[in-house]
C-alpha cells in the first residue's frame, strides 16, 4: 500500500517449558548440575530452535529483518526488562506480600491468570457441617434450637485443614431445619434458597424452621468439622461476604484465606491469617492442626480420602459423591493447580488507577479486529486481581530485589534496577545475578531504609514471562532504530487477550501512561477438518514442513489467506486440495496472460477502441482491484483470495480467455483488433501479480521477473505496490441478459455434444428464436454472436411469446484451417505462408471485436 512497515522478529526465550526440557533430559541421563550450568544449557536449547525456526519462517515467505532479530535472553534485552521493572518500581505499584496464588505443585512454582487453562476435573463433592458453640451468646442459642450446625459445601475437601471462617451473604435469608440424622436431633443451617435442593439430594425428612438475614448471624463461633467440641482454639467464626452465590451449594462458604482468592480477600476484612500449611510440591507441612496429623506429609489431592474419612469418624459429614466440572490446570503440564497463600512480587491493580485507566484505553484508544476482542479483554480487565509476577524458576530474568540481612526488609528501587541492568548489558547477561555477591550487584554504600544495615542477599525469584513479552514494546520499539512507538498492530491468537495483549497494556500504561499499541488483530486456532484440535496421538496433524515439501509455500499461505481468521482454521489433506486446484488456476491464468503478451508494446494513452468484450472484462477487472484493496485494508484477507480465484476460474478462464483465443491466435499480430486485446490483458495481468503478492509472493515474483521489461516499472513485483485505483469503464445494462442467454446456449451446445451431433462447439450452427426482450438484446449484436457463443454460425429469428429457443446442427460449409470455423466460403490457397498460416482480411469487425 506504499508504507514502510518494518518487521523485526523476535523469540521470547525464557520460562517454564525450556527449563522443564532440558531438566527431563537430564533426568534421562541422571546428571546432575548447578545453577549456571542449567541456565546455559537453557539458552543453547533455545538458541538451537530459534535457528531452526528462522529457516523455516524466512522458507514461508515472511519478510523481516531476519539478521538482526531479537530475543528475550540476550544482555540488551535483558537490561531492558530490568528497567521497565525500575520504572513499576518508582510507580508505587510493586508490593510483596502473602496472598493465594495459583500454584502448580508439579511445576513447583506460581502461576499468572494468562498460565491458566480450563478443563474438565473430578473432584470429591461434599456437605460437612460445622457445629455451633452454644457456650457463646448468638441468634441462634437465643432461639434454643437443637444442635446447630452450619452446613457447607465444597469441591476441595483438604482444604478444610485451613479453615478460618464461614462466609454468608448479608442480605440472603438463612433458613434453620430441624433433622433427625444419625439418630439424633439437630438443626442445619442452609440459605433459604438451597433447603429444597440439598435436602433433595440428601433425602432426609426435614421440618423448616425460622430464617435469618444473614448479617444477623455474623460473628457467631463453630467448631471446625474435625472437633466434637471446643479443642485447642480451633474455631471458626461466621463472617459476611458479597461474593457468596446461590447457583450451587448451602449458601454457607467454607473459607480458607490461604487457598482462594475470595476466601483471601474477605478474610482481610475481618484479619483473618491466609493459613496455608502446605509446602511448594503440594504437601502438607508439620504445621497442620494437631487433630489432623495424618495428613502431614501427604500431597493435598491425596488427602481427600483421609479427610472424608475423618468426617464420616466425626459425624459431620452429610453426603459425598464425585462431581465432574471446570477446574484450573497448568498450561504447560496440563495437571489440576491449587491455590496456595505464599510470599510474591504484585503490580497493584488499584495503585495509581491501573484498572480505570486500562479499561478506558480498552474502550476508547485500541481499535479491535474483530470487535468481540474489546469485551473480551475487558471483561477480563474488569475482574482480574492483582498481578503476580514472580516466579519459582531458574530461567528467567531475575527480580532485582535484595533482602536484608539484618531486619529481614526488602530492598528494590528503581536506583538499583538501573544499577543491575548496567551491569548485564555490560557483563554478559542476567547470570551475574547467579553467580555475583549482593555486593557486587549493589552500588557501593547500599543501607537498609529501615535498619541502615549493609548486609544484604539477593533473591531467587524470577520475573514472569508475560512481563518479559509485555515490555517488548519498550525493548524492541524504542530501542530499535527505524520502529515506531506505539505499534500500529500487534496481532496474536485469541488466547492473548489475558496474555500478551493484556500484560504488554498494563506495563506501557504504568511506564508510558498509553497504549503500546493502536490496533489488536486477533485470530483462531489450526483445527482438523472436522473442527477438533490437532494432536499426535489422534493422528490428525497436518504438518506445515511436509505440506511445504510436497506442495510449497504458496499452498499453505493462500490457504492461510483464504480462511477466515477471526475463526478457527481447518486444515485437512481435502481441503488443501482444493487449494491446490486454485493455486493451478491463478497459476495457468497468469501462463496464458503472459503467452499472450510477449509481444505487446504498451502505449499510452491507450489509443485502442476496445470492443464491448474487452470494455466488460477491465470493468470486471477494477471492480476487482478496488474491492480486493478494501479487503486488504479491513484485514479481510479471504475475501481477497476468494475473488482472485473466481475472477480467474470465470471470468477469465471460463469466459473471456474461451472466447478471445480466436482474436489472439488468428487475427495478425499488429491488427489493431489484437492490440486492444492485449492492452486489456496487460492491465488485468499487472492488476492480478500485484493484487496476490501479499498472499502468493514466490509466484508473484516468478511472475513479474517473467513479464516483459517494458510492462515493469520496478525490478520485482514487492516494489512495485498495488495496482491503481481506476474507475470501470461503463458496461451496456443488459449484458447481465447477454451472459444468460450464453448460459442457456453453452447447455444446448453441451447436450448436442453429448448427443454426438456435434464434436467441438466450432463445429456447430445455432439457431435462436428469441421473444421481444431477449431478441432486442441479441438483435443489436447480431453479427457478433458466433464469436460471442464460439460457434461457426449463429440465426436468429424473432417470436412474439417471451423466452428463448435454441436448436444445435452440425455447421456446414469449410473448414478453415487457421480459425477452424466452418463457412461457405472457398479457403484461399495462399502463395506462401508460415507454419500458422496468413489470416484472411476481415471485411468488417463486430463490436465483439473478433474478426468474422
Amino acid at each position: 500500500s506504499g508504507f514502510h512497515a518494518p518487521y523485526l522478529p523476535g523469540w521470547d526465550c525464557h520460562g517454564l517449558p525450556i527449563e522443564y526440557q532440558v531438566s527431563k533430559d537430564l533426568n534421562a541421563k541422571s546428571e546432575s548440575i548447578d545453577c549456571l550450568s542449567l541456565r546455559k544449557r537453557c539458552r543453547e536449547y533455545a538458541q538451537k530452535y530459534i535457528t531452526i525456526q528462522k529457516e523455516e519462517f524466512k522458507r514461508l515467505g515472511i519478510v523481516g529483518d531476519w539478521e538482526h532479530s531479537y530475543a528475550t535472553m540476550t544482555p540488551d534485552y535483558e537490561a531492558a526488562i530490568i528497567r521497565e521493572f525500575g520504572k513499576i518500581v518508582a510507580s508505587g505499584g510493586l508490593f510483596r506480600g502473602k496472598k493465594p496464588v495459583f500454584w502448580c505443585l508439579y511445576d513447583e512454582t506460581a502461576l499468572a491468570e494468562a498460565e491458566v487453562e480450563y478443563a474438565n476435573h473430578t473432584s470429591p463433592s461434599i456437605y460437612a457441617l460445622f457445629r455451633v458453640d452454644q457456650g457463646e451468646p448468638s441468634a441462634l442459642t437465643k432461639d434454643n434450637l437443637v444442635r446447630p450446625s452450619f452446613m457447607i459445601w465444597t469441591t476441595t475437601p483438604w482444604t478444610l485443614v485451613a479453615n478460618q471462617a464461614i462466609c454468608l451473604h448479608p442480605d440472603m435469608l438463612y433458613r434453620a431445619v430441624e433433622v433427625v440424622w444419625q439418630g439424633v436431633p439437630q438443626t442445619w443451617m442452609i440459605a433459604d434458597a438451597r433447603v429444597e435442593p440439598c435436602m433433595a439430594l440428601f433425602g432426609i425428612p426435614y421440618r423448616r424452621l425460622r430464617a435469618y438475614k444473614g448479617r444477623d448471624l455474623e460473628a457467631i463461633v463453630c467448631f471446625s468439622p474435625f472437633l466434637s467440641e471446643k479443642e485447642d482454639g480451633w474455631t471458626s467464626q461466621v463472617i459476611l461476604g458479597t461474593h457468596v452465590t446461590l447457583d450451587q451449594g448451602t449458601g454457607c462458604v467454607h473459607t480458607a484465606p490461604g487457598h482462594g482468592p475470595d476466601d483471601y480477600e474477605v478474610g482481610q476484612a475481618y484479619r483473618l491469617p491466609a493459613y496455608a500449611p502446605v509446602d511448594h510440591q503440594g504437601k502438607f507441612t508439620a504445621d497442620v492442626p494437631a487433630k489432623v496429623p495424618f495428613v502431614r506429609g501427604m500431597v493435598v489431592h491425596q488427602a481427600n480420602v483421609p479427610i472424608i474419612q475423618k468426617l464420616t469418624e466425626c459425624q459431620t459429614l452429610v453426603f459425598h459423591e464425585p462431581l465432574v466440572h471446570s477446574y484450573p490446570h497448568c498450561w504447560r503440564c496440563k495437571q489440576p493447580l491449587i491455590f496456595r497463600s505464599t510470599p510474591q512480587w504484585f503490580i497493584s491493580m488499584e495503585v495509581n488507577s491501573l484498572r480505570e485507566r486500562a479499561i478506558a484505553a480498552i474502550k476508547n484508544d485500541v481499535v479491535w479486529i474483530p470487535e468481540w476482542g474489546k469485551d473480551r479483554i475487558l471483561s477480563m480487565m474488569e475482574n482480574r486481581p492483582d498481578w503476580c509476577i514472580s516466579r519459582q524458576r531458574v530461567w528467567g530474568v531475575p527480580i532485582v530485589a535484595f533482602t536484608c540481612l539484618d531486619c529481614d526488609s526488602p530492598l528494590v528501587s528503581k536506583e538499583i534496577s538501573d544499577h543491575v541492568a548496567d551491569q548485564m548489558e555490560r557483563d554478559g547477561g542476567s547470570d551475574i545475578w547467579f553467580s555475583k555477591s549482593a555486593d557486587a550487584l549493589l552500588p557501593k554504600g547500599t543501607t537498609c531504609p529501615v535498619c541502615h544495615g549493609n548486609r544484604f542477599q539477593q533473591g531467587n525469584d524470577i520475573l514472569d514471562v508475560w512481563f518479559e513479552s509485555g515490555v517488548s514494546h519498550a525493548a524492541v520499539l524504542k530501542r530499535v532504530s527505524g520502529m515506531a512507538w506505539p505499534a500500529d498492530l500487534y496481532l496474536e491468537g485469541s488466547d492473548q487477550h489475558r496474555g500478551w495483549f493484556h500484560s504488554s497494556l498494563l506495563a506501557a500504561l504504568i511506564t508510558d501512561a498509553k497504549a503500546p499499541y493502536r490496533s489488536v488483530l486477533t485470530h483462531g486456532f489450526t483445527v482438523d477438518g472436522a473442527g477438533k484440535k490437532m494432536s499426535k496421538s489422534a493422528g490428525n496433524v497436518v504438518a506445515p514442513q511436509e505440506v511445504i515439501a510436497t506442495h510449497g509455500a504458496e499452498i499453505l499461505r493462500l490457504w492461510v489467506a483464504a480462511t477466515d481468521f477471526r475463526d478457527d482454521l481447518r486444515l485437512s489433506p481435502d481441503i488443501l486440495g482444493q487449494w491446490i486446484e486454485a493455486y493451478r488456476k491463478i497459476r495457468n491464468t497468469c501462463r496464458f496472460l503472459l503467452g499472450n503478451l510477449h509481444d505487446y508494446t504498451p502505449v499510452l494513452p491507450s489509443p485502442y477502441n476496445l470492443s464491448e468484450l474487452d470494455r466488460w472484462v477491465l470493468h470486471r477487472v477494477r471492480v476487482l482491484n478496488k474491492k480486493a484493496q478494501a479487503a486488504y485494508h479491513a484485514f479481510d484477507f479471504h475475501l481477497v483470495v476468494h475473488a482472485l480465484n473466481h475472477f480467474c476460474a470465470s471470468d477469465l478462464s471460463a469466459f473471456y480467455f474461451d472466447i478471445l483465443k480466436d482474436c489472439l491466435y488468428t487475427a495478425a499480430p499488429d491488427s489493431e483488433t489484437r492490440q486492444a486485446a492485449q492492452s486489456v490483458l496487460s492491465e488485468v495481468l499487472l492488476t492480478l501479480v500485484r493484487l496476490m503478492a501479499p498472499i502468493c509472493p514466490f509466484t508473484a515474483e516468478e511472475v513479474w521477473q517473467a513479464i516483459p521489461e517494458k510492462m515493469r516499472i520496478e525490478s520485482s513485483v514487492h516494489l512495485a505496490g498495488l495496482y491503481p485505483i481506476e474507475e470501470p469503464p461503463v458496461i451496456a445494462p443488459d449484458w447481465g441478459s447477454l451472459m444468460q442467454i450464453r448460459e442457456t446456449v453453452t447447455q444446448a451446445l453441451e447436450a448436442a455434444r453429448k448427443d454426438k451431433v456435434i464434436g467441438s462447439a466450432l463445429e456447430a450452427s445455432v439457431s435462436l428464436e428469441a421473444g421481444p426482450t431477449g431478441y432486442a438484446v441479441l438483435h443489436k449484436r447480431e453479427n457478433n454472436l458466433p464469436v460471442f457463443f464460439i460457434v461457426s454460425q449463429v440465426m436468429l429469428r424473432p417470436r412474439q411469446e417471451e423466452g428463448l429457443s435454441v436448436t444445435v446442427r452440425r455447421a456446414t460449409g469449410t473448414k478453415c484451417q487457421r480459425c477452424w470455423k466452418y463457412t461457405d466460403v472457398a479457403p484461399l490457397t495462399p502463395q506462401r505462408s508460415g507454419s500458422l498460416g496468413t489470416p484472411l482480411t476481415p471485411q468488417r469487425s463486430g463490436s465483439l471485436g473478433t474478426p468474422l
